[in-house]
């Protein structure tokens, strides 16, 4: 599935839910109990979840196909690093401590690419590297098929939950959250 959005009329969403109280760095909290020095938002959006981690002092690298939300990222933070391109070709030529997909970007790729996004992913981590992702199940994409193509790009499941805030997965749970290590 190929879906154009609005950067700005994305991120405006988010911060009104913020404005209103809502904590938007369920992500962060979850990704800063493994201690990341470096990081690559695969799949960043406007940016919300990198540039959080990088004010909590991460190096952070974003990469997604979309203009507008790429743009939207630049605006709100011109010193991190951002790359207009999709996970399922990209190679930045480096290695990160943690590849992070947050916000169904598996569910976003196109039909029959979600093998080569999760080798994109892989193929920035070095040994001992984490992939975290976060996406809805039930929606043309399963945990199933997940863990056969994290296998296949030699990625091993350490964790999964069923929300950022590390809930326990179980049968039936309509997101999942996983913690994959680079073999």
């Amino acid at each position: 599935m190929s879906t154009s959005w609005d950067g700005q009329e994305y991120q405006q969403r988010f911060d009104a839910l913020a404005a209103s109280g809502k904590s938007m760095h369920g992500e962060a909290d979850f990704v800063m109990r493994y201690g990341p020095e470096t990081l690559l938002d695969a799949g960043c959006g406007t940016g919300r979840v990198g540039i959080e981690l990088a004010n909590r002092g991460v190096t952070v690298v974003g990469v997604d196909p979309d203009s507008s939300m790429l743009a939207t990222a630049q605006a709100l933070a011109p010193d991190i690093e951002w790359h207009l391109e999709s996970m399922v070709d990209c190679d930045l030529q480096s290695t990160f401590d943690c590849v992070l997909m947050a916000g169904n970007v598996p569910l976003f790729t196109p039909l029959g690419t979600t093998a080569a996004l999760f080798a994109g992913c892989a193929r920035h981590l070095g040994e001992g590297g984490l992939l975290i992702t976060g996406f809805q199940l039930g929606r043309n994409y399963s945990a199933e098929q997940q863990d056969a193509d994290c296998t296949a790009a030699g990625l091993d499941l350490v964790e999964q939950f069923s929300t950022w805030q590390a809930d326990a997965f179980e049968a039936g749970s309509k997101y999942r959250v996983t913690v994959h290590v680079r073999v």
